[in-house]
């Protein structure tokens, strides 16, 4: 089973960010990997700057897209398979 993200989860660091049109291709040198990340993820990626907590990613996110709840359960699910990537710690 996979374990809890970070509290305050941050982007790994070497990694080249693209933008695209419907999200972000990162490049990860070490192992060299390539992710795309869709519209959603890349938002829960970008506010992974060690500084905001699980809860205001989340918070955060519910903003952004207008949500009638906070989308705690989506985005741990989402920042859970960020960090088996490796792009997030």
């Amino acid at each position: 089973m996979a374990s809890s993200p970070p509290t305050h989860p941050v982007r790994a660091d070497g990694l080249e960010v693209n933008e695209v049109a419907d999200g972000l291709v990162v490049y990860q040198p070490d192992p060299e990997r390539v992710h795309y990340l869709n519209n959603t993820a890349a938002v829960v990626f970008e506010l992974c700057d060690g500084d905001r907590s699980r809860r205001e990613i989340a918070a955060a996110l519910g903003e952004l897209f207008s949500l009638a709840e906070v989308p705690t359960a989506e985005v741990e699910a989402c920042l859970v398979e960020l960090v088996a990537k490796g792009v997030v710690r």
